[in-house]
């Protein structure tokens, strides 16, 4: 726990709204990065963010200064992302193929390839159930330790664990299919 977080949280206890500002501005890139890659959507993704820290402040008297308060805030936004996805359970999610390749010793080929691969892995990492897309975001995205995500989560570390490995399987046999699909429209055409 950062003493300067603590120290912030109590100002804005003791009334000094100002004070949570400082608190957006230090985790509003990691709240929306999280929600960003729960909801595959920037204005969904910005709706979250706004809505944890309102949540947030609300909250800031029941916060347990045990935890981090980054662990803190990120339980109350994959849960946000979670109630959402749930209403609109059934509905595509629509994928953004904005990547940052900005590796000038690739060629022009090799980048396009990499574009393509992350989007069969984004691709493969929506298709999961929910409460194994939450674990593979938290563990490879957030690279959260398995502690911070039984902290977010509430789940036992047998659970996460479980659900990481499972989500893993999920992925590759999806990754694998989804190339096996591909070769046979190759030879299709051939």
């Amino acid at each position: 726990m950062d003493a300067s977080d603590l120290n912030i949280i109590n100002q804005c206890l003791e009334g000094d709204a100002g004070a949570f500002e400082i608190l957006v501005e230090r985790y509003k890139k990691l709240v929306f990065n999280t929600a960003y890659r729960m909801m595959c959507n920037r204005e969904e993704a910005e709706d979250i963010t706004q809505e944890a820290f309102i949540r947030i402040y609300n909250s800031l008297s029941r916060y347990n200064p045990e935890y981090k308060f980054s662990t803190w805030a990120l339980k109350i936004t994959t849960n946000l992302c979670l109630d959402s996805l749930r209403k609109r359970k059934g509905e595509t999610v629509p994928i953004d193929e904005q990547f940052n390749l900005c590796d000038d010793e690739l060629t022009p080929e090799e980048q396009y390839l990499r574009k393509e691969n992350q989007k069969k892995v984004l691709e493969a990492i929506n298709k999961l159930p929910e409460k194994y897309k939450e674990f593979i975001i938290l563990f490879h995205h957030r690279n959260l330790s398995y502690q911070e995500i039984m902290d977010i989560t509430g789940e036992s570390l047998t659970i996460v664990k479980n659900r990481l490995y499972r989500a893993r399987q999920m992925l590759k046999e999806y990754l694998i299919n989804a190339d096996k699909g591909s070769e046979k429209v190759c030879n299709a055409s051939k």
